[in-house]
């Protein structure tokens, strides 16, 4: 979906500062985005937004950051430097926290578990209302999910290296300044795994709606072990049916997509099912 339509904050942009007020009722994303930007900070400086202060007890918390350059990857067609730039930041911000401070860091949003949950409330209310082209993909994806483990899987198998994830795949948080890609928007982020990350990024909507991300191409990009690469085909899958459904929930009246987008969404879970 949009930005605009699913974000929990605004955004104030100044000279040299961006100041993120969120919503009322959310404390738990501020705090998640203060954490990110001071671990990185420490860890990685210059890779994301510089903390500068934060309220995050107010009832409607705040985050200030320094103001980095560059524009959003979302929209734009990229080639192999800006693939080998996007590839370089998020392995960075894969590996930035040492093992023993990311012990400590609370495991992100949107894991596996609470993704399979999700989908399993949804498939009643979604199911009735969409489409045979839609509907014909929804079922072989809650085919394949029940004779999957995912729901057990949390952060992965034991032998899938944890590492500190943004949580949030959109392109357009990821900034390209000519040379380097920087990354911006942690509130969804916490301990994850790179399967997990990687899928994020591949299957947002945002990858493929507007000018489609070279997903192959991007992977390839990284290193991954077997376990790593089985986990990832998985995650990919349930990432492209979690988007599904969100997207068959869409308004038709004020729809936030392109007609026929949750069409196209189901022809691409479809082959990722195959």
């Amino acid at each position: 979906m949009t930005a605009a339509s699913w974000s929990t904050h605004a955004l104030d942009l100044g000279a040299d500062t961006v100041t993120k007020r969120f919503r009322p009722g959310s404390r738990e994303q501020s705090e998640r985005e203060w954490r990110a930007l001071t671990l990185l900070d420490a860890h990685a400086p210059g890779l994301a937004p510089a903390p500068r202060q934060a309220d995050l007890a107010a009832d409607e918390p705040t985050v200030v950051m320094s103001r980095l350059p560059g524009g959003p990857l979302r929209g734009q067609r990229l080639g192999d430097r800006q693939l080998d730039a996007l590839a370089s930041a998020v392995s960075e911000v894969y590996g930035a926290v040492p093992a023993h401070v990311l012990d400590e860091v609370p495991v992100r949003p949107g894991h596996r578990q609470y993704l399979t949950g999700r989908i399993r409330a949804w498939a009643p209310r979604a199911r009735p209302r969409v489409g045979p082209e839609v509907g014909r993909a929804m079922d072989g994806g809650l085919e394949w999910l029940a004779g999957t483990g995912l729901e057990r899987s949390g952060l992965g198998p034991p032998d899938v290296r944890p590492v500190f994830g943004p949580g949030d795949g959109n392109l357009a948080n990821y900034l390209w300044d000519g040379s380097h890609v920087r990354i911006v928007d942690f509130e969804e982020s916490g301990r994850s795994d790179r399967p997990l990350e990687l899928a994020e990024i591949t299957e947002h909507v945002a990858a493929w709606v507007d000018e489609p991300l070279d997903a192959e191409a991007f992977l390839g990009r990284f290193d991954l072990d077997a376990g790593e690469r089985s986990l990832l085909l998985e995650t990919r899958r349930l990432l492209a049916l979690v988007w599904l459904f969100l997207l068959a929930f869409d308004d038709p009246d004020h729809p936030r997509n392109p007609p026929g987008t949750a069409e196209r969404q189901a022809a691409r879970l479809s082959r990722l099912l195959a």
